[in-house]
């Protein structure tokens, strides 16, 4: 389980196979928070955008209690079918979606907003519900801005099967496989710090992980200091990237 900020991860852990992601919840909220430095002013800013696996009562209203913001879709089946029957009204959302607004179900500490989706597949209607604390100005607005979450699944889990290999790597022992997830987390943000500091702005801007690693860090080449400074770059002059890399690695190297 991991938290994501702007390609760096900020915090991960492994946990058994039968846990469920509401074991691992509070401990992520917990160390993100502590990784962040969030005071009491930053959580009133801040926003938990949350699948059905964390979307459970008890869950929520700890994180409303913190004083968070929260998007989160809730976790039971059940009350979307029953949340369904007491919507008044369905508006148009995507193709065969519709959105509907009720009351929430239970007092969660907090002035929350009520979200049910409506989905015609396979001859059925399927539901599922959302909790909002936010304003926005309809009820599509809150969706979108649902669907919008996600970095960690894209952001760390497939660049860095693909980029760092994780995927191949398996450790038999907890605590070894503990180990070697930091590892690749340490790794995985010193690619972010390089893409950040050398890579903005250039023509790799559009490259993830794995084509930093195989088409940019593969290419022969040595760095040569004097006094300790950096006073050239030389990289193998046949490689098609070698020109434009050698600019981005003096940038980096010097700071900027």
């Amino acid at each position: 389980m991991s938290a994501i900020l702007e390609r760096e991860t900020i915090w991960s852990d492994v946990f058994p196979g039968n846990h469920h992601t509401l074991h691992c919840f509070k401990p992520a909220v917990e160390a993100a928070e502590t990784a962040l430095e969030l005071a009491a002013e930053q959580r009133r800013r801040t926003v938990w955008r949350l699948d059905g696996g964390s979307g459970a009562d008890e869950e929520l209203c700890w994180l409303l209690a913190r004083g968070y913001h929260v998007m989160a879709k809730g976790i039971s089946n059940r009350r979307a079918a029953a949340l369904a029957a007491k919507v008044r009204r369905w508006d148009p959302y995507q193709e065969n979606a519709w959105l509907g607004e009720v009351d929430p179900p239970i007092d969660y500490g907090r002035p929350v907003r009520v979200f049910v989706k409506r989905r015609w597949k396979n001859d059925q209607y399927l539901h599922s519900y959302y909790i909002s604390t936010l304003s926005l100005p309809s009820k599509g607005c809150f969706l979108h801005l649902y669907d919008d979450r996600g970095g960690a699944e894209v952001e760390q889990f497939r660049n860095d099967k693909s980029g760092l290999s994780m995927e191949a790597r398996r450790k038999h022992s907890f605590l070894g496989q503990k180990g070697y997830i930091l590892l690749t987390d340490l790794a995985h943000n010193l690619l972010a710090d390089f893409y950040h500091r050398a890579l903005t702005g250039t023509k790799f801007a559009g490259y993830g992980p794995k084509r930093i690693v195989r088409d940019l860090l593969a290419v022969p080449g040595k760095l040569v200091f004097v006094d300790r400074r950096l006073v050239r770059v030389e990289l193998l002059s046949q490689n098609q990237f070698s020109k434009d890399l050698a600019i981005c690695l003096e940038r980096y190297c010097s700071g900027g």
